[in-house]
């Protein structure tokens, strides 16, 4: 490991050329508890192409060297689709007043050295220059907590949220289905969105 990763945030075509990297960086993160998520690189390169096709879309990347071990992606959430903003037009809140902190991933040996705070920051810090938000967000899978593949030593991520500002709104859930690893078939999963006035 470099003695200092590099942060580096991206818009539009200048993400092109980490899409592959960034496919398999999800794959890998992603198989673990609590997503268990069986992705395959075809589905994550066309689902990242979201974040090309709009300008005002966000990756924040995180190299060591020349080398992705992180990411954190994130969007205004009317350019999202209808399952994630439907609980918020139901609610009462206006998509297009809401930045959604899609998702973050980070190698393992990387955790613990502030990146993700860092990650935070930059994707708030994106969405206040492009300014009119009142809200930030993101949304979380829900996992029973005796599931078969939770393993002993987890700990939910509440804790780490609360410190950035975030309160859960279980009021705000929408579902979202994928493979597990576990499983041959998608299944339905709820998401709960966590929200930070901007």
């Amino acid at each position: 490991m470099s003695r200092e990763v590099s942060i580096l945030r991206c818009s539009g075509q200048a993400l092109e050329q980490y899409i592959p990297d960034l496919a398999q960086l999800r794959i890998e993160v992603f198989r673990d508890f609590p997503y268990l998520y069986d992705g395959n690189l075809a589905y994550e390169e066309n689902y990242l192409q979201t974040y090309i096709r709009c300008q005002q879309a966000v990756i924040v990347l995180a190299l060591d060297g020349d080398k992705i071990i992180g990411a954190s992606t994130g969007i205004p959430m009317q350019y999202e689709s209808e399952e994630f903003m439907q609980p918020f037009v139901t609610h009462g809140y206006d998509p297009k007043k809401v930045f959604y902190c899609a998702e973050s991933v980070l190698k393992k040996q990387y955790r613990g050295l502030g990146l993700g705070v860092r990650f935070f920051a930059e994707r708030e810090n994106h969405a206040r220059e492009l300014g009119g938000f009142e809200y930030f967000s993101f949304c979380c899978v829900q996992r029973a907590d005796d599931h078969p593949l939770r393993p002993l030593d987890y700990v939910p991520l509440d804790k780490f949220w609360n410190k950035r500002g975030y309160s859960k709104h279980p009021e705000l859930v929408t579902h979202y289905a994928w493979k597990d690893l576990d499983q041959s078939e998608e299944t339905s999963k709820a998401m709960i969105f966590w929200l930070k006035k901007v």
